[in-house]
């Protein structure tokens, strides 16, 4: 039996068309035994490696030959076909359980690679094996993107699915922590976020599904499967510093944010900055909060007053009296270069630190 252009053995079809002529001769219905034994040829068939169309369409076409052409009153007609579409839902009913925990496993495998990839986990040379099984090149630079939306993403998701049609350049697409993961060779992701390759396309798709509070950040691309990791650390990195310091995306790239982890790379030195160029703002009115969140802003406007202002919906003058007081209180003026640079360096480590909020020691 020929169908879908694929030869299907007639094993397959054994009792089929046997039944359905029978069917037609007296209008029985199938017994539950010959329902049984579909249902076992569906799992052998599966186990086999044929397509369940292909299966389907061989089905289709012996339910026709079983009529042999024949005129037959409709009422039969209407029995033989019933008939069959019983006969197939219980045959792809088997098909199905055959390869539900086939599907499963791999599942579970691919959930199990992701994760010692993106963590680095397990023998770096049966993890680049694992790789090169998955189309990735363990000799290769490959960039990591994580994109974070609204709700969180899920694998096998209708976002996730349809990503995976679009993309079909990516090397990798997964889920993970609510994040939508995609790894490319870092070759094919450069550029900005609206130019091509496959990371600014996956930027830009991600960004459209996100809603408003989506984000997506880049890592750096890094050699080996171990630089996966290490590209999909800065990745979090970055969306981890927009949570900290409030920076605005859409996208983010590490690449431009270097200067935060080398603040924090020695934290007990940015903490005794911060103290000590800011702890004095503990004297204001309100605390130090309010005078931390003028400079916040007045750095953030470029240093102008009349920008920061309205940023924090106060008068010019209103703004000019707390950076008079922080110069009092703290000895530097924010309106002065040389001061301006320490107090601006203070000012990123008490956001990195979450100070006031988080006590320092």
């Amino acid at each position: 039996m020929t169908a879908a252009g694929r030869e299907i053995p007639e094993e397959y079809l054994t009792g089929y068309v046997t039944m359905l002529r029978e069917v037609a001769a007296t209008g029985r219905r199938p017994a539950r035994e010959e329902l049984d034994d579909r249902r076992e040829l569906g799992e052998r068939a599966a186990g086999a490696g044929y397509g369940l169309g292909a299966l389907v369409g061989a089905h289709l076409a012996a339910a026709r030959a079983a009529l042999g052409g024949r005129s037959v009153p409709a009422p039969v007609t209407a029995a033989v076909d019933h008939a069959s579409e019983q006969a197939v839902d219980a045959f792809a009913e088997g098909y199905e359980r055959a390869w539900r925990p086939a599907v499963r496993q791999e599942e579970a495998a691919r959930r199990e690679f992701v994760d010692d990839l993106l963590l680095g986990r397990g023998d770096p040379g049966r993890l680049a094996e694992r790789a090169a099984g998955r189309g990735l090149r363990p000799d290769g630079s490959h960039t990591v993107a994580v994109a974070r939306a609204t709700a969180p993403y899920t694998d096998g998701s209708p976002q996730v699915r349809r990503l995976e049609r679009e993309l079909d350049g990516a090397v990798l697409l997964a889920a993970k922590e609510g994040r939508l993961v995609c790894v490319t060779a870092s070759g094919e992701g450069e550029g900005d976020g609206d130019g091509d390759g496959v990371l600014a396309d996956f930027a830009r798709r991600a960004r459209a599904l996100s809603g408003p509070d989506g984000l997506v950040a880049v890592g750096r691309p890094h050699p080996g499967t171990a630089g996966v990791a290490a590209s999909y650390e800065e990745a979090l990195g970055a969306l981890c510093l927009a949570d900290r310091l409030g920076l605005e995306g859409p996208l983010l790239r590490a690449a431009d944010l270097l200067v935060f982890p080398l603040l924090t790379r020695d934290r007990a030195a940015l903490a005794d900055l911060v103290l000590t160029v800011l702890g004095p703002l503990r004297a204001g009115r309100g605390g130090a909060v309010p005078l931390l969140e003028t400079l916040t802003a007045y750095f953030d406007a470029g240093c102008v007053a009349a920008e920061a202002a309205r940023r924090l919906g106060l008068s010019v003058r209103a703004l000019t009296y707390r950076l008079e007081r922080i110069h009092s209180l703290t000895s530097h003026d924010p309106t002065d270069p040389p001061a301006r640079y320490t107090l601006q360096t203070a000012t990123l480590g008490a956001r990195l630190l979450n100070w006031p909020a988080d006590p320092l020691p």
